[in-house]
């Protein structure tokens, strides 16, 4: 691959991650909260006539008060909805706090899209090179190198985002830095990145089924007789269509992992490790745990994922087409 077009690929990349983190992120700030240990929870409404704790503590059954006091705080009986979430995240911190984190989500996803696609190809043309061409296995590789290089090089963005979308009070990226590394120091920020790399199944999957959808699409677009190099409308539609299907089918598989990062992120010392962080929400909170915030998730992830993909694809195909005439026209 030639310098031009890793050029083209760490461009497109960038303006693809920025544009879906910029549009989704209210529902990044949603799904993080859900998935956090405090979570946004709907307090249990007293029967009527009581009038201290103890009558409404009756209410709920004895294995939940245990596994609330083994969490280390008070738990609520049920989750709000997104909705709900949304409404209560407006009315008690501003509108401006559905946006909390942007700031180093702008920083951090275009360096950390530009590094995973520029990686991916790069990867994807080395492995065309020694393994059968084109393949799953070439993909999966591919995906997998993509996926480790990005997550080391980002995490410390990624878990500074993550404690300002879980804070309830106005704290700057700065100040949140500050007290993390005098908390903990550097390797502070690296705190959940075991979580982050069991997170690369996820994106191998997601890359895998979309490489495929998209070979399947091309290859009936040759059948049709449409040149290769040509690109319509209805091509980004398709290829949205794929990112999407892709994104959702990988995060139904793989999603505990996120559960398992956010709650690793947090203040406090009762997550320590993936696994055991996994199996503590397993035993407290049950399967529903190991996957709240799914629903918000899927949500945010199709529009995100489409509107990054097709980005990704219209940028490199307006780069290389303009590359491409500009050489032309020289010679």
């Amino acid at each position: 691959m030639s310098q031009r077009d890793t050029a083209i690929h760490l461009v497109a990349g960038g303006i693809a991650g920025t544009a879906g983190a910029v549009v989704t992120c209210p529902l990044e700030v949603v799904k993080t909260r859900l998935q956090s240990s405090k979570g946004v929870g709907i307090p249990p409404t007293p029967p009527s006539g009581a009038s201290n704790s103890k009558r409404v503590c009756s209410k709920i059954p004895k294995h939940q008060v245990q596994q609330y006091a083994r969490a280390g705080h008070a738990r609520t009986t049920s989750r709000m909805t997104l909705i709900q979430c949304l409404r209560h995240i407006v009315q008690n911190e501003g509108a401006r706090a559905l946006f909390k984190g942007l700031g180093p989500n702008i920083v951090g996803v275009a360096p950390s899209r530009a590094i995973y696609f520029c990686t991916y190809s790069q990867a994807k043309a080395i492995f065309n090179q020694h393994l059968p061409p084109d393949t799953p296995i070439v993909h999966l590789s591919a995906a997998s190198a993509a996926g480790f290089v990005s997550c080391t090089m980002t995490n410390p963005i990624w878990f500074v985002k993550t404690r300002l979308q879980l804070d309830g009070q106005s704290v700057t990226a700065w100040q949140c830095i500050k007290k993390i590394y005098d908390k903990t120091g550097v390797r502070g920020f690296y705190k959940g990145i075991t979580a982050s790399y069991m997170g690369i199944s996820e994106t191998v999957v997601h890359f895998v089924l979309y490489e495929g959808v998209k070979a399947r699409l091309m290859a009936a677009r040759a059948n049709d007789g449409t040149p290769p190099d040509t690109r319509s409308p209805r091509d980004f539609l398709e290829f949205m269509a794929a990112g999407a299907f892709s994104k959702t089918v990988a995060s139904c598989i793989a999603y505990p992992h996120e559960v398992a990062r956010t709650r690793l992120r947090e203040e406090g010392d009762k997550y320590r490790k993936f696994w055991q962080t996994l199996h503590t929400v397993w035993l407290e909170e049950g399967y529903r745990g190991v996957y709240r915030g799914l629903g918000t998730q899927l949500v945010r992830q199709i529009p995100n994922t489409a509107i990054m993909m097709s980005t990704y694809e219209a940028v490199v195909y307006l780069l290389t087409t303009h590359f491409n005439s500009s050489f032309y026209e020289n010679t």
